[in-house]
């Protein structure tokens, strides 16, 4: 499986965006997920002006087989300065829509929600017209923490269920399928009008039925968008790709998808969870919800 097929072979990017970007990330000392978990789709979003920032990394307290973040098991404190930091770099960069993720930090009692807050709220403050997805980790089942970042009311809430509940142990060993599952219940029950997604990868073995199945179990607890993606072998150290899945077959899962509710399905093998984010202001058209205050 080491030779991609031709519909996964990328663009070089143009280096002068793509630098531009890059200098000011590095002028405000931050981490993107693009860089670190060796995204395909760099070239494209860094060459259009976006990128998903990674907060409180870049190490991370899990060590997912599948994944390109580093693994630490001391990590560093977070950083009292990287909210700010974040917010003025969405407004250099003259962000529509920014995604907001994390590393897993299994060390916090809040999983860091306190510190999602901080830099929904400091971008808010610096860009009070862009939109906010957050794209957080399962914070160990800690819905008083989920509840924390909901109460800064992010346009979307994005938790990854990653692959199919047979293929965890192997896949995602520290994470669990019906916790992924319950966040996002409980996430259109804390805050019923945040957009919410999920994603998965495949390429690791699964089946059309289980693909499905994982579809019909996001429907089931309401959640709004999916992104599916192609899993790409990041080293000869992670796991290896099974196959190589057609378009075609990610276009069957996306019209599968729409037609089971899902407002919006983004399938292809190149999908990753925050590829064309920046479309949910288009679906924030055709589907408003009314804004709620959140009690926590």
């Amino acid at each position: 499986m080491s030779v991609k097929p031709e519909w996964l072979r990328v663009k070089a990017p143009q280096i002068q965006r793509v630098g531009s970007v890059k200098d000011i990330l590095r002028d405000l000392s931050l981490n993107t997920v693009c860089e670190e978990a060796s995204c395909p789709n760099i070239g494209e979003c860094f060459n259009a002006g976006t990128a998903t920032f990674l907060i409180m990394g870049p190490a991370c307290t899990r060590a997912c087989p599948y994944c390109d973040i580093d693994f630490e098991k001391t990590p560093k404190e977070l950083d009292s300065t990287e909210p700010l930091r974040l917010a003025e770099a969405v407004k250099r960069l003259n962000l529509n829509h920014v995604v907001i993720t994390s590393v897993n930090r299994d060390d916090l009692a809040d999983g860091g929600a306190s510190q999602f807050v901080a830099c929904i709220e400091e971008t808010r403050r610096l860009s009070p017209h862009t939109t906010i997805e957050v794209l957080i980790p399962d914070l160990c089942g800690n819905w008083d923490a989920l509840g924390t970042i909901l109460s800064a009311n992010p346009e979307v809430l994005n938790h990854n269920t990653e692959t199919i509940p047979r293929l965890y142990r192997k896949v995602r060993p520290q994470g669990d399928y019906g916790r992924s599952l319950e966040l996002l219940a409980q996430t259109r029950k804390l805050n019923p009008r945040v957009y919410t997604k999920s994603g998965i990868m495949v390429g690791l073995g699964e089946t059309d039925g289980e693909v499905k199945q994982v579809m019909q179990d996001l429907r089931g607890v309401d959640c709004d968008i999916l992104t599916i993606g192609q899993y790409l072998q990041p080293s000869s150290h992670h796991l290896q790709v099974k196959e190589f899945v057609t378009p075609a077959q990610f276009d069957s899962w996306r019209v599968y998808g729409e037609g089971i509710g899902f407002l919006q399905v983004v399938s292809t093998p190149l999908t990753r969870s925050s590829y064309h984010a920046e479309e949910v202001r288009n679906l924030m058209k055709l589907y408003p919800r009314e804004m709620v205050t959140v009690a926590h």
